[in-house]
C-alpha cells in the first residue's frame, strides 16, 4: 500500500506541463488509432476469407491481433484518464484494469502457442494436420484465457475480502497497485510472472533451437519458420517486459523522480504498445497468403473510394 501511494505521491509533485501532457497524449492516440487501423483490416481480411478460418495457425493469429487491439485501447483509454480526469472510482477501475490485465497475460501465451504450432509444421509435417485442428486450437484458446482468470480473478477476490465496501466506492489514480493494494496481491503477481516467464521461453528457446536444426538440412520454409520464431521472441521478450515493469517503475522513482512521469511514459510505449505493432508486420506483411488478400483487400478499398469520388 505504501509502494502506490508513493508512487502516486510522485506522479502528483512532478506532473506534466500541459505542452508536454499534450504531446504524450497525441501520441498515444496516434499511436493506437494506426495500430487499431490495421489490426482492424487485418481482421476483415481473415473473416471474409475462408482459407483463414479454417486454419489454425491463423485462428490463433488472429486472436492475438484481437486480444492486442483491445489491450492498446484499454491502455490508451487509461492513460488518458490519467491526464484528464486523473482520478476515477475504484469500481470503475477495477473493471479497466481486470480486463487489461487479462489481454496482457494472453500475449505471452499465445505467442508460445503460436510458436509451438510452427514447431509441429517445421519438423512433423506428415503429423501437422492431424495435431493442429481448428477445434483443438479453439480449446487451446479456451484455455490460454482459464489460465489468465486464475492468473488475475484472484486480485480482485483478496481485494474483496480485505478491503472495506468504503473503498470501492472511492476516487484514485487507475494504477494496479491503487485498486488492487493488499502486499499478497504483489507476491502472487511475481510468483505468476516468474512461473510464466520460464515456461514461456523455455518453449520460445526449446522451438526455435528444433527448427534451426531442421532449417539446416530442410526446406526454404522452415529457414522462414526459423526467422519467424525470431520475430516471436523479439515481440515476446517486449511483451515479457510486462512481468519487470513494476520492479523497473519502482527503480526508475527512487533514481529519477523529477522524470518519473516520463519513465512511465517510455515504459507504457515500450511495454504495452511496441510488442502490439509487431504482429502485423509478422502475419500481414511476411505471410506470402495473408500478404496477398490483404493488398487485394486494400486496393478493392482504394477503388471503390475512387469510384465514389468520380460519382460525386
Amino acid at each position: 500500500m505504501n509502494a502506490s501511494s508513493g508512487n502516486v505521491t510522485v506522479v502528483l509533485q512532478y506532473r506534466d506541463s500541459f505542452a508536454k501532457a499534450v504531446t504524450k497524449n497525441l501520441i498515444v492516440v496516434f499511436l493506437g488509432i494506426s495500430i487499431g487501423y490495421i489490426n482492424a483490416n487485418l481482421i476483415h481480411t481473415f473473416c471474409k476469407h475462408q482459407i483463414f478460418y479454417k486454419n489454425p495457425r491463423y485462428v490463433l493469429f488472429i486472436h492475438l491481433v484481437i486480444n492486442d487491439m483491445v489491450q492498446v485501447m484499454l491502455t490508451a483509454i487509461l492513460f488518458i484518464i490519467s491526464y484528464t480526469i486523473y482520478k476515477l472510482n475504484v469500481s470503475v477501475c477495477c473493471i479497466f484494469m481486470l480486463l487489461a490485465l487479462f489481454t496482457t497475460e494472453n500475449s505471452p501465451l499465445n505467442l508460445a502457442c503460436m510458436a509451438v504450432e510452427c514447431y509441429i509444421a517445421i519438423c512433423f509435417p506428415l503429423r501437422h494436420v492431424q495435431i493442429c485442428t481448428v477445434q483443438r486450437t479453439l480449446i487451446l484458446i479456451s484455455l490460454i484465457w482459464m489460465i489468465t482468470t486464475l492468473s488475475v480473478l484472484p486480485d480482485l477476490f483478496i481485494t474483496l475480502a480485505t478491503e472495506p465496501l468504503d473503498f470501492f466506492h472511492s476516487r484514485v489514480f487507475c494504477l494496479r497497485n491503487t485498486v488492487f493494494p493488499h502486499p499478497l496481491i504483489i507476491q502472487k503477481r511475481d510468483i505468476t510472472y516468474g512461473v510464466f516467464l520460464v515456461i514461456v521461453w523455455v518453449t520460445i528457446i526449446y522451438t526455435y533451437l528444433k527448427i534451426l536444426f531442421t532449417a539446416k538440412t530442410a526446406s526454404k520454409d522452415a529457414k522462414k519458420a526459423k526467422n519467424t520464431i525470431l520475430l516471436h521472441g523479439f515481440q515476446l521478450l517486449l511483451c515479457m517486459a510486462t512481468y519487470a515493469a513494476p520492479h523497473l517503475t519502482n527503480a526508475l522513482q527512487k533514481w529519477f523522480p523529477t522524470n518519473y512521469t516520463d519513465s512511465l511514459f517510455v515504459i507504457y510505449v515500450t511495454v504495452q504498445i511496441l510488442p502490439r505493432s509487431i504482429s502485423p508486420i509478422i502475419y500481414g506483411i511476411r505471410d506470402k497468403t495473408f500478404r496477398k488478400f490483404l493488398k487485394g483487400n486494400l486496393l478493392c478499398k482504394i477503388t471503390v473510394h475512387k469510384s465514389d469520388n468520380q460519382n460525386r
